[in-house]
């Protein structure tokens, strides 16, 4: 195991991020016995996964440990904060993936936590694909963000935030944004039937499209700029619906404020 990763942790909320989470620790090499699951709720392949590691599941008491990792629903942390209170000792890191919960927030309601990253991940983090804003409070060590940055680097990459007040932002763009990747797919689909092709087939064309483009900027260091570039030839088809994409009332302004409408929200629910 990395001498980054903790030799204790334990996850609070095992539902489906903090279950993407888990798969990603043991993927890297944490040991099963060293991981604590807490959930009421626990579903019955998360239980499966942890007999099968030997990760305890809701024990009746469990010691700080060198990390804990909130991963409940935002809604639940004043229910949760007592029992979270017991789990963090002197030297304990808290990560939060809670949704509006800003560092203040997790510090009024968990005033033992004295290092707090704040997490914000996405969707794709489920096949290991996500990205995921941090941002540390004042009292995180260097070893600590290490072993944050190691963590949350399991499901994905990991952009730390030099400002916590960019999180809203961070939500509109990359927490928000797989939806409006799913949207482009739903659009181009129904676009293509429009223009006379079988329903089944256009979206079969356009999910697949999306699933290559994806891939295509995965696997390249160009720009997204110059990859659009090299598709497109002067005169061509590409070049004629890029004139209507790129067009004053296109999809910049269309994304500027479909941001901007997102990023409000979040303000408002964190507020």
């Amino acid at each position: 195991m990395s001498s980054q990763l903790p030799q204790s942790l334990v996850l609070v909320g095992a539902g489906k991020m903090g279950g993407a989470m888990l798969e990603g620790w043991l993927r890297i090499g944490m040991a099963g016995p060293g991981i604590t699951l807490v959930d009421p709720h626990i579903s019955e392949a998360m239980s499966a996964l942890a007999a099968e590691k030997g990760m305890a599941v809701n024990p009746p008491k469990v010691a700080a440990a060198e990390v804990v990792v909130l991963a409940t629903k935002p809604q639940m942390l004043d229910t949760a904060a007592p029992a979270v209170q017991a789990l963090i000792g002197p030297r304990t890191l808290l990560i939060s993936i809670l949704a509006g919960k800003t560092l203040g927030d997790l510090a009024q309601r968990l005033p033992n936590a004295g290092a707090i990253v704040r997490a914000m991940p996405n969707l794709p983090a489920s096949v290991q694909r996500g990205v995921t804003a941090a941002a540390a409070g004042p009292g995180v060590s260097a070893a600590q963000r290490e072993m944050a940055d190691a963590l949350l680097g399991s499901i994905g990459k990991v952009e730390w935030l030099a400002d916590e007040g960019l999180i809203d932002a961070v939500t509109a763009v990359s927490g928000s944004g797989p939806a409006y990747v799913f949207h482009l797919v739903e659009a181009l689909a129904a676009a293509g039937a429009a223009a006379g092709l079988p329903a089944d087939l256009a979206g079969r064309l356009a999910r697949a499209t999306v699933e290559g483009a994806g891939e295509m900027l995965f696997q390249s260091d160009l720009a997204p700029g110059t990859l659009r570039q090299n598709v497109t030839s002067p005169g061509g088809t590409t070049a004629a619906a890029l004139e209507v994409l790129m067009a004053e009332d296109g999809m910049p302004l269309l994304m500027r404020r479909a941001v901007a409408a997102a990023k409000r929200r979040a303000e408002e629910l964190s507020g």
